[in-house]
């Protein structure tokens, strides 16, 4: 009776496993045309990709007391780098930001597509802003990742002997940034801000990341490569009030736009988890608005500057999930395949060693992305 109870139920959970890999396979997202330009952009470059966690330590900078949590003398980063393995010569370098309430593997889809290409691309869970921060997440911290970002540029470019895995060295001509959300943030103040901005970043790409405070006078201080990438139905991050004024704004700035793209979809936990969800950012809105509590995100902001540093900050702009999209949602996969490859062709049109290359890479962005991906909107 037993036995035949087991064979049941295991027969049961067989029937359940390919009842849901069949919906899976059902609901995969639409790959663009098989000939097209953005298929081979999305297909894995020619290196294979090694990875490996250091915990980086600055001790001339504390962490502050966060709830129930005292602080301490320094601030920890537990990093993960991604890198070609076998790769010689000098070679590109990108750190990547996460978003709140987040952690450094949030995008490791685009870490491994860049470091297939030859890049290495490292990521760390900020102190105070990460998932697992000690008395819980906290916005208020990230007027400390700017410094926080020099600091890791810094030891990776210190690795040296059995903590470099990767063979060749980084080119200080090829650092760039990208960040997720609060990520974004971070990088665009790493970028541009007066006193805050890291002079080695030659490219930036802020995904789904808060612009709405800067002005024309906050991006005046560099002439660097910037792209924001956004989805116009993210409940976080507005999209009208955040990524449309920048290519007014910004000299060498670009905007990607994602019809239906969410907040949420960018994450890699997202897909496939997140395909059936009506509202995914609903999600979000939950986890980031309990770290916040009871202020405002504009408290935050007033922290970053002033308005002589280009930082103004405005009862009008919207707070977060203040307004609701009504727009269908983006399926994930496809939102992240867009990114994927806007990244990619974006560092290209600035990193890659022949003009040629740079104008092939260009075209993309500009380009053969939208006209593969129907979603997808770009303005120079």
């Amino acid at each position: 009776m037993l036995k035949k109870i087991v064979i049941g139920f295991a027969s049961l959970v067989m029937l359940l496993f390919f009842a849901i890999a069949a919906v899976l396979v059902v609901t995969n997202p639409e790959q663009p045309p098989t000939d097209s330009s953005s298929a081979q952009w999305l297909t894995p470059g020619p290196f294979q990709v090694g990875t490996i966690d250091i915990a980086f330590v600055d001790d001339t900078r504390p962490t502050a007391a966060n709830g129930d949590y005292p602080g301490a003398p320094d601030r920890t980063f537990n990093t993960t780098l991604w890198y070609p393995e076998k790769a010689q010569g000098e070679l590109p370098f990108i750190l990547h930001s996460h978003g709140l309430v987040s952690s450094r593997s949030d995008l490791q889809y685009m870490a491994r597509h860049l470091a297939s290409y030859g890049y290495v691309v490292a990521s760390a869970d900020y102190p105070l802003t990460n998932g697992s921060a000690p008395g819980g997440a906290t916005p208020t911290d990230v007027v400390n990742q700017p410094a926080d970002v020099s600091f890791l540029i810094d030891s990776v470019l210190s690795l040296v002997g059995d903590r470099k895995p990767f063979s060749g060295t980084i080119d200080l001509e090829r650092i760039g940034l990208t960040g997720y959300s609060l990520g974004g943030l971070t990088s665009t103040l790493a970028t541009f801000h007066p006193l805050r901005r890291d002079h080695r970043v030659k490219a930036t790409v802020s995904i789904a990341g808060p612009a709405a405070i800067f002005t024309d006078r906050f991006y005046q201080t560099t002439d660097t490569p910037f792209l924001m990438i956004a989805g116009t139905a993210d409940a976080l991050v507005n999209h009208q009030a955040n990524a449309i004024p920048i290519p007014s704004l910004v000299s060498s700035g670009d905007l990607l736009s994602i019809r239906g793209g969410t907040h949420l979809g960018f994450a890699s936990l997202s897909e496939p988890m997140m395909r059936f969800l009506d509202d995914p950012d609903s999600l979000g809105c939950g986890a980031v608005l309990s770290s916040i509590g009871a202020g405002s995100t504009n408290d935050v902001f007033r922290e970053l500057g002033s308005a002589s540093d280009g930082v103004v900050v405005s009862d009008s702009i919207p707070d977060i999930c203040e307004i609701l999209p009504d727009e269908e949602p983006a399926h994930p996969g496809r939102q992240q395949m867009i990114t994927t490859i806007a990244v990619l062709s974006f560092f290209e049109s600035v990193f890659a060693g022949q003009a040629a290359e740079r104008l092939e890479a260009r075209s993309q962005l500009a380009a053969y992305l939208e006209r593969d991906f129907v979603e997808a909107r770009f303005t120079d």
